[in-house]
């Protein structure tokens, strides 16, 4: 089956459709069938072959190319989601509502405006629904989204001083955990390891895999292991070197010397618990 994908929005998702019969090329304005109605997109993935059973049925068509009276269209459309924008914060206003507008989007016939929110609980915006309605003449959809999806639309710069990744090129959030944080031996400050949103950054995710691969046969802080001067404690570790710190004690009244070993010349002894809670259980023996 032949299909191409398209976004509707910048690091949006991509949604395939059925070309029917038209040769598109990535970066195509076409107007596609959607279940809003026909939808102005932008092709990111041109024309390829895939089994059709590995997509969600059914796939819609692409209706056509646009043309310039299209983009007249979608440029109208894009400043009237402006004026829309500054009437729905006027009447979130007026019905003191506990409620931050994020975003608005029209649809490219005009028979719906969307408006994106935010919250920190249920808002009850029956009556600013019917405001609007009366307002716009169209049908009125109120949409309350999470703080990354307000990331992602309204853009930014991370702490790396690049645009942050949702808003340029991430098309679905990952589950981000702290045990990548960790994994990664990053700070677990919570300021240094989350992004504008106030999430769990979602970079942590890039390199999971690989410190997942690196950590297999690295020994954890704390765990007793065999060295070529003898046997010690682990200090820390460096995964990216595979390389471990580790406190020898050579003889029976000497005091440890810490050195550093790489992970070929380390036979793991004993594996230690960790303690998450700062020493407090009593089951780390004091070795954060």
């Amino acid at each position: 089956m032949t299909i191409v994908g398209v976004r509707f929005k910048n690091a949006g998702r991509i949604y395939y459709f059925d070309p029917a019969g038209l040769e598109l090329s990535q970066d195509t304005a076409v107007i596609v069938e959607t279940i809003r109605g026909a939808e102005y997109g932008i092709v990111a993935l041109a024309n390829r072959e895939v089994n059709s059973s590995s997509l969600h049925q059914p796939i819609r068509k692409v209706l056509r190319v646009a043309t310039p009276a299209d983009e007249a269209q979608e440029e109208s459309n894009r400043q009237r989601e402006i004026e829309a924008r500054d009437i729905c914060i006027e009447k979130i206003k007026e019905h003191k509502l506990d409620m931050h507008l994020v975003d608005v989007e029209l649809t490219f016939d005009l028979s719906k405006v969307i408006f994106y929110f935010t919250a920190d609980g249920r808002v009850d915006f029956r009556e600013l629904v019917k405001d609007l309605a009366s307002t716009f003449r169209m049908r009125i959809e109120l949409k309350q989204i999470g703080v990354r999806d307000e990331a992602k639309s309204l853009s930014g710069i991370g702490i790396c001083g690049r645009s942050i990744c949702c808003a340029t090129f991430l098309d679905e959030f990952q589950p981000v955990s702290i045990k990548m944080a960790k994994d990664q031996g990053l700070s677990l400050n919570p300021t240094k390891i989350s992004g504008l949103c106030g999430r769990l950054m979602c970079c942590l995710k890039y390199e999971e895999s690989t410190y997942n691969e690196l950590n297999k046969g690295m020994p954890g802080v704390g765990d007793l292991v065999r060295t070529p001067d003898g046997d010690g404690d682990v200090l820390n570790v460096n995964v990216l070197r595979q390389t471990a710190k580790v406190a020898v004690k050579k003889k029976a009244n000497d005091d440890p010397s810490a050195a550093i070993y790489t992970v070929d010349q380390i036979e793991i002894l004993e594996r230690r618990p960790q303690c998450d809670r700062g020493c407090k259980c009593g089951s780390c023996k004091g070795r954060h």
